[in-house]
């Protein structure tokens, strides 16, 4: 697991070096919580992991009020969270996580994507056995000072994570999906917190791909990315240290 996510942690950077594609995500999961949930952060803990993943983001405090009273006041979207799931050159399974005022446009344009990439658009569910959904906390260096951070390690095991990976950045606590809640919970009672908090998918097998296959994968990925609708990409691509060099060298 730590390989893959380191793997997966240096594309997460990369993405979320473009600032307004994520305020803009930001933006529609904190519209989200506000009309699950209502406006108020400790009512509704979805809004306030939200706040927590914007404040991580650094977007300014004006942002996240402004977003939360449109979404309150009845003048956000509706979004709806969709996901598709398909195959890119090479066999390398995709998956795609969406949130959409309007399902038309958006599987038009996932569909388009790989069509152009002479990839392949699946049926919900073909890739279960591809992906696990798991919990994921991020936690930096600067929030742990003054902590046992082994004994942080135990207490997080305790309350149920399934994996903590330390480097010199922090640590991440990886979940399963349905501990999302309580291991929110157990970090909020520790008084630690966390730089985001997500649910994320992980490939349960990977695929050894050449340079080649990496690229046309990598244009697809690319594509969907720069799509607003377009909240996260998964691959199960597994890259050499060689190719992944030659990848960051175009």
């Amino acid at each position: 697991m730590g390989r893959i996510f380191e793997k997966r942690k240096h594309k997460i950077f990369a993405r979320n070096a473009k600032l307004s594609k994520l305020f803009t995500r930001i933006g529609k999961e904190i519209a989200m919580s506000v009309k699950a949930g209502g406006p108020n952060p400790e009512a509704n803990s979805r809004l306030k992991m939200a706040i927590q993943n914007a404040r991580g983001a650094n977007m300014p405090k004006d942002n996240i009020d402004r977003a939360i009273k449109k979404a309150a006041g009845g003048g956000e979207a509706d979004y709806s969270e969709v996901t598709y799931e398909g195959y890119a050159p090479g066999g390398v399974a995709v998956f795609v996580e969406t949130a959409t005022n309007n399902p038309t446009r958006t599987v038009a344009n996932v569909r388009s994507f790989f069509s152009k990439c002479d990839g392949t658009l699946g049926t919900s569910g073909s890739l279960s056995h591809v992906f696990e959904r798991k919990a994921e906390f991020v936690i930096e260096t600067v929030a742990l000072k003054g902590r046992d951070v082994d004994e942080l390690e135990m207490e997080c095991i305790d309350a149920g994570a399934e994996d903590v990976i330390r480097d010199e950045e922090g640590i991440v606590i990886l979940a399963a999906y349905t501990a999302f809640g309580s291991m929110a919970q157990k970090l909020e009672q520790l008084g630690v917190e966390s730089k985001s908090a997500e649910l994320k998918r992980f490939p349960l097998s990977t695929m050894p791909v050449d340079l080649t296959t990496a690229r046309n994968v990598m244009k697809l990925v690319d594509m969907l990315e720069e799509d607003d609708d377009v909240n996260a990409v998964y691959h199960n691509m597994d890259l050499t240290e060689e190719v992944e060099e030659q990848l960051a060298n175009g």
